[in-house]
């Protein structure tokens, strides 16, 4: 068997995982879908390379408002790798106490709002004070990450606790400990990760749930589409007609933020 053929062997190990975890996508898809009827937002996190998923969510062809995307670069920009703005920094900020309040600081949280966090661990401290901080503020939390890793993993929080501690719902990307997938002969270390993949999955079959929800509840989503499909014009309509809502959702997380002044208080 090919390399190739045996990663795609795992993808196929991947889609099953996913599969079986139908009933908690619904149950994701119904909870995010009350955010997002009454005018509030999902929020959407995820450091390292779990900002993938962030971005798959919001915004790209096939998906829609209704997300607030946080993707703190400090965190994630990942093309430097060394000298200024490198892995190394990243990788120690990833695990600073207290950074993830400040980040949520810029926004006007409350209970009418949800979260979705990825860690393929759950071990990392920023994207498990991010989810401790929801839960606190009453907000339902959905985390993404891959179960056999994070139980082979030590958190790096000083309690030891994990994301999945701080999450109403826990979906499993079906990826390995160690996340890469294939062993290449001679080579003592495995190459091609699972947990892209299978969060992937977890993202679009939600998307897909949550459109048909919105829709049954007689507000179908302004979906980012080609003009291939649609046409130039009416993609070009969509485009600004979903980025325009977003700037609507997006606006009441900085109306009253934080300390109020004479401005917030004005409707």
């Amino acid at each position: 068997m090919s390399y190739t053929a045996e990663y795609l062997r795992k993808c196929q190990g991947l889609i099953e995982t996913v599969a079986t975890q139908e009933a908690n996508i619904l149950r994701v898809a119904e909870v995010f879908s009350k955010s997002i009827l009454v005018g509030r937002m999902v929020h959407v996190f995820g450091s390292g390379h779990s900002r993938i998923m962030v971005e798959e969510m919001w915004p790209r062809y096939g998906s829609f408002p209704g997300f607030n995307p946080i993707v703190e670069l400090s965190l994630t920009f990942h093309n430097l790798v060394v000298g200024a703005n490198g892995q190394r920094q990243a990788m120690f900020l990833e695990n600073v106490s207290g950074l993830a309040a400040q980040i949520l600081r810029n926004f006007d949280l409350n209970e009418l709002d949800t979260a979705l966090v990825i860690s393929s661990s759950g071990c990392n401290v920023v994207p498990i004070e991010m989810a401790e901080i929801f839960q606190s503020k009453g907000i339902k939390t959905v985390g993404i990450i891959s179960k056999l890793h994070s139980e082979a993993s030590t958190s790096k929080k000083q309690d030891a606790k994990k994301l999945q501690d701080f999450c109403d719902i826990v979906l499993d990307s079906g990826a390995p400990v160690g996340d890469a997938m294939i062993h290449v002969d001679g080579l003592e270390t495995p190459v091609s990760p699972g947990s892209t993949v299978g969060s992937c999955m977890l993202i679009n079959s939600i998307k897909a749930e949550l459109a048909n929800l919105l829709t049954q509840a007689g507000h179908p989503p302004k979906v980012l589409t080609a003009g291939a499909v649609i046409g130039a014009e009416k993609a070009t309509e969509i485009f600004q007609a979903a980025y325009d809502e977003h700037a609507h959702r997006i606006s009441k997380m900085y109306q009253k933020v934080g300390i109020e002044s004479y401005v917030s208080k004005q409707s």
